[in-house]
């Protein structure tokens, strides 16, 4: 099998981590309030803010932010802000709501990825995927000359043999700061290219597939699709190394007892309430608690029957759907009478390779890796341009 990974050079800011280093760009998407405050914090300081699109404001002055998002990029590089490191890995301890997650900040090779339904890679994504949010990302990404994506790929070692053979190591720490917002504390550890070719063959040592995409399964479609659309005017040679082909992405053991997988709910606005509950309240069997539902059922399916009822009603009533992964928030949104929640389950641990095995995937939206604020914030980057 062809190695998934790349030993990448990894860019840093130089200064003021805590400034720097924003939440992923999907999460607190029904909270403006949160994306503000985080305006305020950052400030005027060099910070991943300016280089991502928040879903909150999706949908307005696109085209304008994304622009600024590419100039913001080229005056960091200019500047003089950023720190490009020599070649290696990155571990991460997160300190988390169920503990200290410890990942490895790598590069993918995106001719290892395949979301297609039914095909066999070694890179699959978790869930699927909307066509929408995959072209917002694929918009920041052209010509972009950065990356600091936010995405969390899931391998599994039961034993942790890839972490444990780093205890023994004498590692610089890079970075050692507390995430605004309340994210928890961070540390970064620079893992040397030749430590970090020991550890290629534990990272991928299990395969169909060997890495899950568990957080940022539109940004690594996004990332793919980009790569499609400039590979056909490269040469082989070309296109063998070309930055492009990579992705830098934090890959973290399904088994580290840090790791939670937590369910996603459903938040459907601008319809009737009371009536969209007893809708479907006729077509599954349900707890009704105010305007928030629990499906009796559970498991993989749970997702993909809820969203299929959610659909059905919304073509008879106007409304939209939204994602909440916090549940006693969802109960605070349907308070009115214009919102109804369902509150849904995550998937077992054991259950989510099995079901990826030959190409198969979880319906968009089915679990998070973690509780809303544990979800990785863009820190590490990596230039994806030879301009």
């Amino acid at each position: 099998m062809k190695s998934c990974l790349r030993i990448p050079r990894i860019i840093l800011p130089r200064e003021k981590f805590e400034k720097f280093a924003v939440i992923a760009c999907d999460a607190h998407e029904t909270d403006g309030a949160y994306w503000k405050r985080v305006e305020r914090e950052a400030g005027a300081e060099p910070s991943a803010l300016r280089f991502i699109l928040p879903e909150v404001y999706a949908g307005e002055d696109d085209e304008d932010r994304i622009e600024e998002i590419r100039e913001e990029m080229y005056e960091a590089l200019e500047s003089d802000v950023l720190e490009k490191l020599v070649r290696g890995f990155i571990l991460t301890e997160r300190e988390t709501s169920a503990g200290t997650r410890r990942g490895i900040v790598a590069a993918i090779d995106l001719e290892q990825y395949s979301g297609k339904r039914g095909e066999s890679a070694p890179i699959r994504p978790s869930q699927e995927t909307f066509p929408a949010r995959v072209a917002e990302r694929l918009a920041v990404r052209r010509g972009a000359p950065l990356e600091f994506p936010h995405a969390v790929l899931l391998y599994r070692d039961k034993r942790g043999r890839a972490l444990r053979g780093l205890a023994d190591e004498d590692l610089e720490k890079l970075y050692d700061f507390e995430l605004m917002e309340g994210g928890g504390n961070l540390k970064g550890y620079f893992i040397s290219e030749l430590i970090a070719r020991d550890l290629l063959h534990d990272l991928q040592a299990h395969g169909d597939p060997c890495f899950a995409v568990a957080d940022g399964n539109h940004s690594v479609a996004a990332a793919k699709a980009y790569w499609e659309e400039l590979k056909g005017e490269l040469s082989a040679d070309e296109a063998r190394n070309h930055p492009a082909r990579f992705m830098l992405a934090e890959l973290v053991d399904l088994y580290d007892d840090a790791v939670r997988l937590c369910p996603v709910h459903r938040l459907v606005c601008g319809v009737d309430a009371a009536a969209f509950c007893d809708f479907f309240m006729r077509a599954a069997k349900c707890k009704r608690t105010g305007n928030v539902l629990v499906p009796a059922f559970s498991g993989a399916e749970a997702a993909a029957r809820t969203d299929e009822l959610i659909e059905k009603y919304l073509r008879l009533d106007a409304g939209r759907v939204q994602y909440v992964s916090d549940g006693r928030a969802l109960a605070e949104l349907t308070r009115g009478e214009d919102c109804a929640g369902v509150l849904l389950k995550a998937p077992e641990k054991d259950e989510l390779f099995s079901r990826l095995k030959g190409g198969g995937v979880f319906p968009a939206k089915t679990f998070s890796l973690g509780e809303e604020g544990d979800r990785r914030y863009y820190l590490e980057g990596r230039e994806i341009s030879y301009d």
